[in-house]
């Protein structure tokens, strides 16, 4: 491609990214995350009542990557299933999970967000390829005690703006066939001025409508962490929200954009590195295709001892 690694990171701010090998789907990334997930939480699969999924690369159109997951783990007490959102899937599903334990109707939830992002893209396409990255991430979801755990979550969504992000083939509309595939419809394809404006937008709006939600302010947060699309996002974000360096979260130049699994990613890397301790508030912030956005304020239940 007519590019470098100059301009990779001038625009994006990515200095590597993850590619799944051969023969390695989603699913088999969400199962290492959820692996880890349990051994922190101190589970086991058997004990998780309801897995929840979510992936913007699933292995196929169906049956959902949660199912697949709940197979490889042996999840055999647990009902499974996917929240299709892109890359805000992680905001929406987050709140989907939470919904079943703040019920009762589950004890032990499980949240993943899986990506094999590289087999959707374009190779010869700059626009897009050098953006995303395989990995996973997920979370243990179990009750705490009032005032801990979620507190609030925004969201909103504009269908309008659907053709500026998509992965145009492959579903009921072009199904799959020999053009498509000489079209390059089966591949992203992204308007990145439109989303880059969307997104620097819609994001201001759902943190401050979420900590609103919260009865919080800017000062509670000890840490934004936005997904990761793009570095010049995540700096727009932190310049227009006013907020000090050190609470924005900014893991890109390691992964790039790994959608659904960016946001619990950055919270493991937090978590496992000791910044987060009981009484730390976080508020994530997905966007992506849709369009799409969602925004949770988490207050963290579990101690670093």
């Amino acid at each position: 491609m007519a590019t470098s690694d100059e301009w990779i990171q001038t625009r994006t701010g990515i200095k590597e990214r993850h590619v799944v090998t051969e023969g390695t789907a989603a699913s088999d990334l969400g199962v290492l995350a959820v692996q880890n997930a349990l051994a922190s939480a101190g589970k086991t699969a058997e004990e998780v009542d309801i897995i929840v999924g979510t992936s913007a690369s699933p292995d196929m159109v169906w049956p959902a990557t949660a199912c697949l997951i709940q197979a490889k783990i042996g999840a055999k007490n647990a009902s499974a299933f996917d929240v299709q959102s892109a890359c805000a899937g992680f905001s929406y599903a987050l709140t989907v999970a939470a919904q079943f334990v703040e019920t009762g109707r589950a004890d032990c939830v499980l949240l993943v967000g899986a990506e094999a992002m590289s087999r959707f893209v374009d190779w010869t396409d700059r626009s897009t390829c050098i953006l995303f990255g395989d990995a996973a991430g997920a979370v243990v979801l179990e009750r705490v005690e009032p005032g801990y755990g979620l507190l609030a979550s925004y969201y909103g969504s504009d269908g309008n703006g659907a053709h500026l992000l998509r992965i145009p083939a492959g579903g009921s509309a072009r199904p799959a066939s020999i053009e498509m595939v000489e079209q390059n419809m089966h591949f992203i394809k992204m308007n990145g001025n439109e989303i880059y404006k969307f997104a620097t937008r819609v994001t201001i709006d759902a943190v401050n409508k979420a900590l609103k939600l919260a009865g919080l302010k800017k000062d509670d947060i000890d840490y934004l962490i936005p997904h990761q699309a793009n570095q010049r996002i995540t700096e727009a974000m932190m310049n227009r929200l006013k907020l000090p360096e050190e609470k924005m979260v900014s893991n890109i130049e390691r992964y790039g954009n790994t959608s659904t699994a960016s946001i619990p990613l950055a919270m493991d890397e937090l978590w496992r590195s000791g910044k987060i301790d009981k009484g730390s508030v976080l508020l994530t912030v997905g966007f992506g295709a849709g369009l799409s956005w969602g925004a949770n304020v988490i207050k963290w239940n579990k101690s670093k001892t």
